[in-house]
């Protein structure tokens, strides 16, 4: 481990949180002040929909949900064919078209849809627009191409198969003590860390429309006819019957194109850096457990690289394993950022490059670097309590476990923990 420069104590034997303006953590007595959560009561669900503001309890402090702030939705052809009808040729028609756009579902980090949030976000933009969308990783390029129709009338026809196109931004709700006009705290929900956008799509439609129909403004169909180019020659001259060599506008108007799983990666999130570089961290000298509330198990680093940090009992033989620093603290709307340095192996917390994006990912350390994947939020019940919430700044998932028992990995959850059990007590030793 590279140099660790102390620069500030926390009173010892106290175990909350706080950070003054120049980021310089102070803590306050363990007692529980009259405005202090109690206990671990149910957590808030998805069907209870928390807005911004809203409050929120100690158990939350581990939870985390999307909410909405942009949408923008645009009619899109999927896939599209001129097609020439004559005379003798009308009725049903199957017509091989091909890709004019390829739209993938995608939120946040991963192409593929998974995990709880993800899965949240997308049925909470189909609630918002009132519009049935696509809510697992799917793409438009998978959908069959071939439009049947029955072509009743001779003419021009542009054969399609379209779609509308679902775009926009999320926030991330986190539970966070809040000040009060009057000086008191509240739990409330908050716009934290994890901020993303996301892209869907309705159910395809298929059709036919000649440049002379009238149809509805702003419609799958009518940008339909709009691709079908009725000024050109290809659409004033009398062809054979069947298929109509693309026109110079509907070749350039073409934004065919593969599904990339990153896709749905937003420009808001930091990057991560990789492991090239040690850092120099800057810890505060105080160590800390990362308890389970009211339970002897707690946060304990592996020996091994390729093992994760688990649930462990605390004993004279844990060779500060179960011991933790906060290093590179700032503070920014009441919210602490940091690395978490284990004084055992003298390895920072970390998601796994690779893992990432994975639901349920384990947590590992690793050597300390200038790497997003190993700075953590800090979430924080009202002064007098020691509960917190742990998150991930690069996945935007929070930390928490599958069960209550010694040897159980930490993980990560997109959703966090809606049972409560991504609570934790930071419990200075």
């Amino acid at each position: 481990m590279s140099r660790l420069r102390p620069s500030g104590r926390w009173a010892a034997g106290l175990v909350t949180l706080t950070v003054t303006a120049a980021s310089t953590l102070a803590a306050v007595t363990a007692v529980a002040g009259p405005a202090a959560a109690t206990g671990l009561p149910k957590p808030a669900t998805t069907a209870d929909q928390p807005k911004l503001g809203d409050a929120c309890t100690s158990a939350d402090l581990g939870a985390r949900h999307p909410f909405i702030k942009t949408t923008e939705v645009v009619p899109t052809i999927t896939h599209f064919k001129g097609w020439y009808v004559t005379e003798g040729t009308t009725g049903n028609q199957t017509v091989t078209t091909t890709t004019q756009t390829t739209i993938s579902v995608s939120v946040g980090l991963n192409g593929n849809v998974e995990g709880g949030f993800a899965v949240e976000t997308l049925g909470k933009v189909g609630a918002s627009l009132g519009l049935n969308v696509k809510v697992d990783y799917s793409s438009t390029s998978t959908e069959s191409n071939a439009v049947t129709w029955n072509f009743n009338q001779p003419g021009y026809y542009g054969a399609y198969k379209g779609t509308k196109k679902v775009t926009g931004t999320y926030g991330s709700l986190n539970c966070n003590r809040v000040q009060q006009g009057d000086g008191s705290w509240a739990l409330k929900w908050i716009d934290g860390s994890g901020n993303g956008s996301f892209t869907t799509y309705t159910t395809l439609e298929e059709g036919a429309v000649r440049c002379q129909d009238k149809v509805p403004a702003g419609s799958i169909m009518a940008k339909a006819q709009d691709l079908l180019d009725c000024g050109s020659a290809a659409a004033k001259t009398e062809h054979p019957a069947g298929a109509v060599a693309p026109t110079a506008k509907q070749k350039r108007d073409s934004l065919a194109q593969r599904p990339a799983l990153t896709s749905g990666t937003s420009a808001q999130l930091p990057k991560a850096t990789g492991h090239s570089t040690r850092a120099a961290l800057d810890c505060q000298a105080s160590a800390y457990k990362i308890a389970v509330p009211g339970k002897p198990l707690s946060w304990g680093a592996p020996l091994l690289a390729d093992d994760g940090v688990r649930l462990r009992p605390s004993t004279i033989f844990s060779a500060h394993l179960d011991n933790w620093r906060l290093c590179n603290v700032t503070e920014n709307n009441g919210v602490l950022e940091a690395s978490l340095w284990n004084w055992g192996n003298g390895g920072c917390a970390t998601i796994a490059a690779q893992n990432a994006a994975t639901e349920r990912a384990v947590l590992q350390t690793a050597p300390c670097t200038e790497d997003d994947l190993q700075r953590f939020y800090i979430y924080r019940d009202v002064p007098g309590s020691s509960k917190i919430g742990v998150q991930n700044k690069y996945t935007g998932s929070m930390m928490g476990h599958d069960r209550y028992a010694d040897g159980e990995f930490i993980r990560q959850y997109s959703s966090g923990r809606q049972d409560g059990t991504g609570t934790y007590t930071l419990i200075g030793v």
